[in-house]
């Protein structure tokens, strides 16, 4: 499988988990988009200096070879299914957690 795949596996799988298994439904949601676009403006940053430095290379025989930023677009892919699984299971474990949780009567 190439890098391709797997990076476009991982996003499909991740909207998956967001909206059918967890259902955290964070990907609807005004506020994730907003605080993405801090996230990847920076993955674009720190993403460029390592890739247009070579400090990073890629096999130009598995990545589609469209880049923004000098990074392959299969690296944005990569970083929006970490984030927004990190944010998935942050906000159902909270969740959970919250319902799991025995509540205190008086004090």
């Amino acid at each position: 499988m190439t890098y391709t795949a797997l990076a476009v596996a991982a996003v499909v799988l991740t909207v998956v988990l967001d909206l059918v298994v967890l259902r955290t439904r964070l990907l609807l949601r005004r506020v994730f988009w907003v605080a993405y676009a801090i996230v990847l403006f920076f993955q674009l940053i720190s993403n460029g200096v390592l890739t247009g430095r070579d400090v990073v290379t890629y096999d130009e025989g598995v990545i589609v070879r469209l880049r923004v930023a000098y990074a392959p677009v299969e690296d944005l892919l990569f970083g929006f299914a970490l984030v927004v699984q990190s944010m998935c299971w942050w906000v159902h474990f909270a969740a959970t957690g919250r319902r799991r949780r025995p509540r205190r009567h008086g004090g």
